[in-house]
């Protein structure tokens, strides 16, 4: 699941990056979404597995404090980037003849770097107290079940969700595909693609 996470959240980001008609403001938030995807499950996921595999549940305080501070930023990130995102497309319906100088490259840049502003200050004041000063008395079990359906199965969903319905993203990918398939048939001396 983390592997179809990574994989799937790399094609978006790689198929908007490749396709100029893709250099939009939805596409430019969505390949945005996908990098914090990325690094929300990274947060996580290979601890896990690592722990699994190893068979020990040992954490440093250190460890969990790092972890937990990367978990919280790309977790809130993720909110405010599909805030971003509906703003978009409420601009897109509403005022369609103006979107375009609305969504200008500036102020789509300035609200990822508002997303950004680095969710850190947020952190720093308000969540470092909560999470470390509360104590919670929940079965460790349904907490762990709720904790892989939060950090493993949503981010792996979000790949097929914003682009299985997008014939957008599915013709830069068909692009690229048969970009590569040309490459690798280049590099094998077939030169005579139809």
């Amino acid at each position: 699941m983390y592997l179809i996470t990574v994989f799937g959240n790399l094609l978006i980001i790689l198929a908007v990056s490749s396709d100029s008609h893709l250099h939009t403001p939805m596409y430019f938030f969505l390949s945005n979404l996908s990098f914090v995807d990325i690094c929300f499950t990274s947060t996580t996921i290979p601890k896990m597995l690592q722990n699994i595999r190893t068979q020990s549940k040992v954490l440093t305080y250190e460890g969990c404090i790092t972890q937990m501070y990367f978990f919280i930023l790309f977790a809130v990130l993720d909110v405010f980037l599909l805030a971003v995102m509906a703003y978009d497309r409420f601009v897109a319906i509403c005022h369609p003849l103006h979107y375009m100088v609305i969504m200008n490259p500036q102020l789509c840049g300035l609200l990822v770097l508002v997303s950004w502003m680095m969710i850190v200050s947020l952190f720093y004041c308000t969540c470092l107290g909560v999470y470390l000063s509360s104590a919670a008395t929940h079965s460790s079990h349904s907490s762990a079940i709720a904790s892989v359906m939060y950090t493993v199965v949503t981010p792996m969903l979000n790949p097929f969700i914003y682009s299985l319905r997008n014939k957008d993203i599915k013709r830069a990918l068909e692009r690229i595909n048969r970009k590569a398939g040309i490459k690798v048939l280049s590099v094998l001396g077939l030169k005579n693609y139809p």
